[in-house]
């Protein structure tokens, strides 16, 4: 872990264990197996602090523009990727996601889709691409589409009961400008500014997409970030629908405003994609 982040509700940094040495080795390797064994970790580390966060566009009045990073323990932040080491040997993820995947970057992908659309340039040949962003994508996750699609993936019933631990009983206060709220429980969706968070959506996203996702290049996701190509508008449409309704029906949910479509070498003007009946994004002809 990195140095130098803010500290959760016990306020013990990071740099406390580094700082130890080999005699905090010992120590969490003591406690760690402890947790392990009894798939319970310490009730302190199931409380967290939410601090929103604007995104720096939009109303700085609307909720929907802030995002919420969890402070959580940084010891429990330890144990985490220790369980996220354990999973990684066990889960394979497909090769279209390229977020938060080892030797793979959100650069691979842009070269990958630059190649493909040369290609089609080059040979006068129409692609279309739509690009998708889920709506809220770590706070919708359901906790059991989660498990479900971890023992389906693998992972053994001893993690995946360590990981619902860690989710069971969780808190949390809201802290902003003008001070601290109640607490309260959370009982939906991943944490956010978890470290196990990040690869535990790529599974969901791995299991939720494997019947409609096609061979790459013609997806490929970035955690929450699709691009779904295809070589006619109506095709690609047809795609997005699909995608459309696997997800919601496993309760996530497509950003209708956030769609965006592109099209290389059209046949007849700037075409529209359409989701569920609506008007989409006019397209942007390459």
């Amino acid at each position: 872990m990195k140095s130098g982040k803010a500290v959760g509700p016990d306020d013990i940094p990071v740099e406390v264990w580094k700082c130890l040495g080999e005699a905090a080795v010992e120590f969490l390797t003591s406690l760690f197996n402890r947790v392990l064994e009894c798939e319970r970790m310490p009730e302190e580390w199931r409380r967290s602090v939410l601090v929103p966060i604007f995104k720096n566009k939009g109303d700085v009045q609307s909720c929907s523009n802030y995002r919420g990073i969890k402070l959580m323990s940084h010891t429990m932040k330890v144990w985490e990727r220790v369980v996220e080491a354990r999973l990684r040997k066990v889960v394979e993820i497909c090769e279209q996601q390229y977020g938060f995947m080892p030797r793979k970057s959100t650069t691979d992908a842009i070269f990958a889709l630059r190649i493909l659309m040369e290609k089609y340039r080059d040979g006068q040949r129409e692609l279309d691409c739509v690009f998708v962003d889920l709506e809220k994508a770590y706070d919708r996750v359901p906790r059991e589409e989660l498990w479900y699609c971890m023992r389906k993936s693998g992972v053994a019933e001893k993690y995946v009961s360590v990981v619902q631990d860690m989710y069971e009983r969780s808190r949390a206060v809201v802290r902003c400008a003008v001070g601290q709220t109640e607490e309260f429980n959370v009982e939906v969706g991943l944490h956010q500014g978890s470290a196990l968070s990040p690869f535990l959506f790529a599974i969901v996203m791995d299991q939720l997409s494997e019947e409609v996702r096609q061979e790459s290049p013609w997806t490929k996701m970035l955690a929450d970030d699709i691009v779904i190509c295809n070589e006619s508008r109506e095709q690609v449409e047809e795609n997005l629908e699909r995608w459309r309704f696997v997800l919601e029906r496993r309760g996530m949910k497509v950003s209708h405003s956030k769609i965006e479509y592109m099209c290389v070498n059209e046949r007849e003007g700037s075409g529209t994609v359409r989701l569920q009946g609506e008007g989409g994004e006019e397209g942007t002809g390459v």
